[in-house]
């Protein structure tokens, strides 16, 4: 196995260029895993440890430029207010030790459906930079995921950075596993609130082949809230949310839940999202 390891972002593009099947890995919490058991050998390691720009974060326009190897723990300690809700999904990842290595870019190139990062950043419409020696293109994040493993991202290409939008309103972000640590989520769900759009946005994660939204949700929470006081939505309100939640979901049966369970769990979760929103808004998120 060949081992890269360019010190410049120029460098990193055209390694990656000449070697599509290289592996880009910098935290290495999932990449080493695999090796570990042996369940992938690809020709060739692209270290980007050394590289600054994935490491770097700062504002672009509307967004949070959020560079792709920014480790968790920097997210939940210093981005917590600038992206609420995936500041919430990094505190939930694994151990203090994974969150110090791991990182948002990372969960976008395995582009597994039961990432904990998937959810806030399909609710918020977050973009995901990808460059090439060919340029840089911006794939939204609710069009970056094409299914268990599989994204948007070309061989050629490397996850740059992900662009998140500035906070407009509530955000909330919760996951339920088989145990309250160092677990892989059964179901999880993000709610995001635009007071300025008078908009919702919604994710469902680890409930279906990739990251999902319900635009029905969406659509009825954003007609049904109060954005002028975010006095609490009624019982019947509240939970036609959550079966709305639960019935964009594309669950299976596996060793983590059943499908049953997994929309029950997402009924719950989308039920007391809209009420925990609803009570930031009235302490002033909006």
């Amino acid at each position: 196995m060949e081992f890269i390891s360019p010190s410049t972002w120029e460098d990193a593009l055209a390694a990656k260029s000449g070697r599509p099947d290289a592996v880009p890995i910098m935290g290495g919490t999932d990449v080493m895993v695999e090796l570990n058991f042996d369940r992938r050998r690809p020709g060739a390691l692209l270290d980007l440890s050394r590289v600054p720009e994935p490491a770097q974060w700062g504002p672009d326009g509307p967004y949070l430029r959020l560079g792709a190897g920014v480790p968790y723990t920097e997210v939940v300690e210093r981005l917590a207010a600038r992206a609420p809700a995936l500041a919430r999904a990094a505190r939930s990842v694994a151990s203090p030790q994974i969150r110090n290595r791991g990182s948002v870019g990372g969960n976008l190139g395995t582009a597994s459906p039961a990432g904990d990062c998937h959810p806030p950043l399909v609710a918020a419409g977050a973009l995901v930079e990808l460059e090439s020696v060919r340029g840089v293109r911006r794939v939204p994040a609710r069009e970056f995921y094409l299914g268990p493993g599989r994204s948007a991202r070309e061989d050629d290409e490397l996850i740059s950075a992900v662009l998140v939008p500035t906070p407009a309103g509530p955000q909330q972000f919760s996951k339920i596993g088989t145990r309250n640590a160092m677990v892989i989520a059964v179901a999880s769900f993000s709610l995001v609130l635009d007071a300025a759009a008078r908009s919702a946005g919604t994710g469902i994660g680890s409930a279906g082949p990739r990251p999902l939204r319900s635009p029905r949700a969406e659509e009825f929470l954003a007609a049904e809230f109060d954005w002028e006081g975010g006095t609490d939505p009624s019982e019947a309100a509240a939970r036609h949310f959550g079966e709305l939640v639960a019935a964009a979901a594309q669950p299976i049966d596996d060793v983590r839940g059943s499908a049953a369970y997994r929309r029950h769990a997402l009924s719950v979760m989308a039920r007391r999202a809209v009420l925990w929103c609803a009570a930031d808004y009235r302490k002033g998120a909006r």
